[in-house]
């Protein structure tokens, strides 16, 4: 039996396509992952990037964790956006939203820290609504979902995302009344697309999947510690 993937009367589900080959390459691409972020070119996630038994939300958020104690201190945000290669400003700007926004969510008790930790192993508490499902409440990663973001916006060129596909896809992904979900979403999307851009000013498919397991800022950090740092 054909499945209908487009609906003659709900001209988005063709403007908008899904990809119905996911399975020749990623097996059973609707079960979410706990450890690895796979795509169509990489069925078992990263080469050599290690998990440590860390959900890939968990994975994305250990990349600031300096000490790697399992918490995230608004000073180690700082340097972690400093080792990106954004300026001194930026980075004590996004530090403060970060830790200030997110401390609370993720606290094991109901008093505040007036220190801002953000709790890794709580990470997905402070999962927000508006986004692009890649990530399940509890941290997972949704391959289907992920490749969903490119063949539904990636227009220009295959598995690249110009600045208002992305625009549009963060549109397209608003939830209704969420007004901080839209905010935190493509703040989020901005930062990434200024972090990760090409030479062409494209968003490439491999630097979104490396940033949802953590994989991307690594790689930066240890090209701009080599010499290549890129200000921001």
């Amino acid at each position: 039996m054909e499945i209908a993937t487009q609906a003659p009367k709900a001209p988005l589900t063709s403007e908008r396509k899904i990809r119905d080959d996911l399975e020749e390459k990623i097996p059973k691409p609707y079960l979410a992952r706990a450890l690895v972020a796979p795509d169509m070119e990489h069925p078992n996630g990263t080469p050599g990037h290690k998990n440590n038994g860390m959900s890939v939300l968990q994975q994305h958020a250990s990349y600031f964790d300096q000490d790697k104690d399992g918490i995230v201190y608004p000073w180690e945000t700082y340097r972690g956006m400093r080792d990106l290669g954004f300026n001194p400003f930026s980075s004590l700007f996004i530090a403060i939203l970060i830790n200030v926004g997110l401390s609370y969510l993720t606290l094991p008790g109901w008093l505040p820290n007036l220190k801002f930790p953000i709790y890794i192993d709580r990470i997905h508490k402070a999962k927000h609504g508006s986004d692009s499902a890649t990530f399940d409440t509890e941290g997972r990663f949704m391959p289907v979902n992920f490749e969903n973001i490119f063949s539904k916006y990636a227009r220009t060129e295959p598995d690249k995302l110009t600045f208002g596909e992305m625009w549009r896809m963060t549109e397209a992904n608003r939830n209704s009344y969420d007004f901080i979900g839209w905010l935190i979403s493509k703040g989020e999307w901005t930062l990434l697309f200024r972090l990760a851009k090409d030479r062409n000013g494209f968003l490439s498919k491999e630097a979104v999947r490396g940033c949802f397991d953590g994989s991307l800022f690594e790689y930066v950090a240890k090209m701009n510690k080599g010499g290549d740092r890129k200000s921001r």
